[in-house]
């Protein structure tokens, strides 16, 4: 039994856990990651990555290469639902509506205004690879694939656990400090009595990863097509389909088709179907797709009551599950980690007390469930759609074909239908242009000192976000000009560090920062704007919500902790007492 001791363990090898591993390298905390599979998914799962992720990964030095081989923005900034691809039949290979997604066309300006980076596309089956490399880079010999956790004590002075190293066939022992429990929510929650809360079992979604050339059907532009076939009477009648790379567009080699049932439709587990269904749907009798894999997994909107159990953390899956729809599950999990360690880097480093850490489950828990609500928000909406449409389930064939002729004729009624379907489909901007859902969110914790201003009110559609610097709120992106060289407004800081931003008639608050630094022995970078860095298209004078000689203090995550509207009369006094509560000294 060999004994090792390392701060932080983190439990699980998937998008969360592997992000948790490249942020903690990168904040200077040796750790060990344990993965109880032999390797990465085998399955495409997860694959949008929204901008907030994008940020994440830009400040550890990710994006590039994520960039570099995931779809581009004009290979996935469209979604269409239609008919069929093929067939030559009145109703076949019908656009019925098409929607710009995810920052792309004429979208792309204003989402490119609010962040440094855009979003990106790249699935779980090639994501995690890339992010295992990453971690292992930055931490060699630390990601370990085929070790299992068996056992674990949490003595409250850290936690000991039992690993079995599937591979040589032997146990060994780890002593952390704290443990990130990343595995999705199969070992470690149970066994700690962690309560999943909210509504499953609702539907059991048959994804079929495949290859096939479909690159005379397939438009260029579309990551996301749903078919709606009017002569569909059951769940075989329609899906949809995503393409999955790696070339991206219409030369995409991979795809996967989702197909919804209900969990007691013993139909579900007829695989030999999925096949002739999915050329009867398509209306491409004669492709001939080669079947990867088949999964099911149980559409539900889950989180876990608690979050912290002592030293133990939970997060992504282990924490929240919920519907794919509005893209957030990866996304979230991934955000968890990034606000979770930064927050252990501080305590590990002796510069924060513990009660910063119980600010993890206050900042996330909150926001992983306006995300789940809103993602089952999107997927309930998909029955509006069909309504919108005049799709009316368990009708007969005829009863839907005439509600589809009717739709598409050259009539006034059709003309009527069509502006009902496009208002209907319309509202699915709540999936797929949820710009302030992904980005707009505010912390509350004692990790955030209030100003006694008032909430910013958000958009009810989820679509436009408001720039502010809001204790709590994400830092607003501005363009700056720092020595020749470009750098956004989230590129002040160096990893893991405090950013004091004021301007060039803040002297007093460089002396505060020197204050604090010296009373709580930690580092603060300050930034003046108009010295150390210019403005130089008056975004951060937009944004910055402060007067002249204000400041705005920023945690390593890039959300704002603490601002003075105005000049202080007593700087050192009130930096401190802010960084005092924020860092639970």
């Amino acid at each position: 039994m060999t004994d090792i001791q390392v701060p932080v363990l983190v439990i699980g090898g998937g998008g969360c856990g592997l992000s948790a591993s490249i942020f903690l390298s990168n904040l200077g905390v040796e750790h060990l990651l344990v993965e109880r599979h032999e390797s990465t998914s085998l399955l495409p799962k997860a694959h949008y990555l929204n901008q907030r992720t994008m940020e994440a990964f830009r400040q550890h030095g990710v994006a590039d290469a994520i960039y570099e081989v995931g779809a581009p923005l004009e290979k996935f900034g469209k979604v269409r639902w239609t008919t069929s691809m093929g067939g030559d039949g009145p109703l076949d290979r019908k656009v019925i509506h098409e929607m710009e997604a995810f920052g792309g066309g004429s979208l792309r300006e204003r989402y490119e205004a609010d962040s440094p980076v855009i979003s990106s596309n790249y699935p779980q089956l090639r994501l995690e690879p890339l992010l295992r490399a990453q971690a292992e880079q930055r931490a060699p010999g630390q990601i370990r694939y085929h070790h299992e956790v068996l056992d674990w004590d949490d003595s409250g002075q850290g936690v000991r656990v039992t690993i079995k190293d599937h591979d040589a066939d032997r146990t060994y022992t780890v002593q952390a400090g704290y443990v990130i429990a990343a595995d999705g929510g199969r070992t470690v929650g149970p066994r700690l009595g962690a309560n999943m809360l909210g509504p499953t079992d609702m539907v059991d979604m048959v994804s079929t990863h495949f290859s096939c050339d479909l690159s005379d059907y397939w438009d260029d532009g579309t990551l996301i097509n749903w078919f709606l076939n009017p002569e569909g009477a059951d769940s075989w009648g329609s899906g949809v389909v995503v393409q999955m790379g790696p070339t991206w567009g219409k030369d995409s080699e991979e795809f996967v088709l989702h197909f919804a049932f209900g969990t007691d439709d013993e139909e579900r587990f007829n695989e030999e179907a999925i096949i002739p269904r999915m050329k009867q749907m398509l209306k491409l009798p004669d492709i001939e797709p080669k079947v990867h894999k088949v999964s099911h997994w149980i559409l539900e909107r889950v989180h876990a009551d608690r979050w912290r159990f002592g030293n133990i953390f939970l997060a992504g899956d282990a924490a929240h599950r919920q519907p794919p729809t509005s893209g957030l599950g990866l996304n979230t999990g991934i955000q968890d980690a990034y606000n979770l360690t930064w927050k252990l880097a501080k305590v590990i480093k002796g510069e924060a007390g513990e009660e910063l850490l119980d600010t993890y489950e206050a900042e996330r828990l909150p926001v992983s469930i306006d995300g789940a609500d809103w993602a089952l928000l999107a997927f309930m909406n998909h029955g509006v759609i069909d309504a919108g449409i005049g799709l009316v389930p368990g009708a007969p064939v005829e009863v839907n074909k005439a509600a589809f002729e009717t739709l598409f004729s050259d009539s006034r009624l059709g003309r009527a239908l069509r502006a009902r379907a496009e208002v209907a489909i319309g509202t699915q901007t709540w999936e797929f242009q949820a710009h302030d859902v992904e980005i707009g969110f505010t912390y509350t914790s004692n990790a955030v000192v209030e100003d006694g201003t008032e909430p910013i009110a958000r958009d009810d559609m989820g679509r436009i976000y408001q720039a502010n610097t809001r204790p709590g709120s994400r830092l607003p992106h501005a363009w700056l000009d720092r020595g020749g060289e470009r750098v956004s407004t989230h590129d002040l800081g160096a990893y893991g560090s405090l950013v004091l931003i004021t301007d060039e008639t803040g002297s007093e608050w460089a002396e505060a920062a020197e204050e604090a630094q010296a009373k709580l022995g930690i580092t603060i970078d300050v930034v003046k704007i108009g010295v150390d860095a210019s403005d130089v298209d008056g975004t951060w004078a937009t944004y910055r919500g402060v007067e002249d000689g204000g400041a705005v203090l920023v945690r390593p995550d890039n959300h704002v902790a603490w601002r003075s509207q105005t000049v202080s009369s007593t700087p050192g006094d009130d930096l401190t007492a802010a960084l005092t509560q924020i860092l639970g000294r």
